[in-house]
């Protein structure tokens, strides 16, 4: 029997949650509500749901290659040049093609060893070493990031705001670590949460991309945009480094109706404003509410929220399995006490504090 390379026999993949049909079925429960992926609650934009029914009737065509209509006008609402973009599927294609594309065989990455896991498990099932950097009070610490910084290290991952933890990187911190980082190693700034962010000393980081030459931007359609199950984010950088990304993308890697359904959502600015205000609310609430019930949880500035419930976390989501809801242990981040909560609709939250006071008081 063929076998596969030696790192990918230690690898441990990315678990994503069960299908919700899957769990209807098991748990005999009809309405399930699904706080886990970080989702948006109030679904696509109407704008692109028009999008993809309009575009339904093309599918038989390959899609445009380069997103040309959809680089076209994100370059102009960013007012960059068309060629500081580039498309992948998902955020995570693009975290794949920034490795396979700057880090050789035998060079490194860093990242924190609690954050997006799909930087480690990426760069571990590529070969290449990944440099884990512990958090400090639930936040990237970026001077032991600095300290870490070797002759082999090629990539540093900042997820900003960091997942799972909801916390940030200041402006003042991520100006101060970026000036001190050698222009030879490549910063990736991933902002797929930034939407959500209310904080005014949170990162202007466009900046960065005239101010430096070695950093690039992530962002997603998936969480505010609403578009998760079309799977599209795009990178944003120097035009020479994104350059070097599109000669490693695969060809016609975002499918038709991503393109279309993304490139729509982009206009329809009352949806944007419209989830961002869900989820501040809604965040607000359910801290408020955890405060009441004695919980310690993270102040979050995302579309999710980190709680410590004070017992075996991978129980307690088999608990709110029963009721029908679905949140997010923590045991594969090594925080076996914690769960993760995904911010919804107004009902989604108020069911979620009912049933989670309902478990704690057993």
């Amino acid at each position: 029997m063929p076998l596969p390379r030696k790192n990918i026999e230690k690898l441990i993949p990315y678990q994503p949650g069960k299908p919700i049909g899957e769990l209807r079925r098991q748990l005999k429960i009809r309405k399930i509500i699904k706080l886990a992926s970080n989702e948006n609650p109030l679904g696509p934009s109407p704008k692109s749901k028009q999008a993809i029914k309009k575009a339904l009737s093309e599918i038989n065509r390959y899609p445009e290659g380069s997103c040309f209509y959809l680089r076209r006008g994100l370059s102009r609402k960013l007012k960059l040049k068309p060629d500081m973009l580039v498309f992948g599927n998902g955020s995570d294609e693009l975290i794949d093609i920034i490795i396979k594309t700057f880090v050789e065989e035998g060079e490194n990455i860093v990242t924190a060893d609690i954050t997006f896991l799909e930087y480690q498990i990426i760069a571990r099932t590529l070969g290449r070493e990944v440099i884990e950097v512990g958090l400090r009070n639930f936040r990237y610490d970026l001077k032991s990031m600095l300290r870490v910084i070797n002759r082999k290290t090629k990539v540093i991952f900042i997820a900003n705001p960091n997942n799972p933890t909801g916390t940030y990187v200041t402006a003042r911190e991520l100006n101060e670590f970026i000036k001190k980082v050698p222009r030879r190693v490549l910063v990736v700034l991933d902002e797929a949460y930034d939407i959500f962010v209310d904080a005014a000393d949170f990162p202007r980081s466009m900046n960065y991309l005239k101010a430096r030459g070695n950093v690039i931007i992530l962002k997603t359609f998936s969480k505010a945009f609403g578009l998760a199950g079309l799977r599209i984010g795009y990178a944003i950088g120097p035009e020479r480094l994104i350059s070097y990304m599109e000669r490693v993308r695969p060809p016609f890697n975002v499918n038709l109706l991503a393109q279309v359904a993304s490139a729509a959502a982009l206009e329809d600015k009352d949806y944007i404003k419209k989830t961002r205000q869900s989820i501040i609310e809604g965040r607000k609430y359910i801290c408020s509410q955890l405060v009441k019930l004695g919980l310690a949880f993270l102040p979050s500035v995302a579309n999710f929220i980190l709680i410590d419930v004070a017992r075996d976390g991978k129980e307690l989501y088999k608990e709110m399995l029963k009721y029908g809801l679905i949140v997010r242990d923590m045991q594969q981040y090594g925080l076996s006490n914690f769960i993760r909560v995904t911010v919804g609709s107004r009902t989604e939250n108020r069911k979620f504090i009912r049933v989670l006071s309902q478990i704690l008081i057993k």
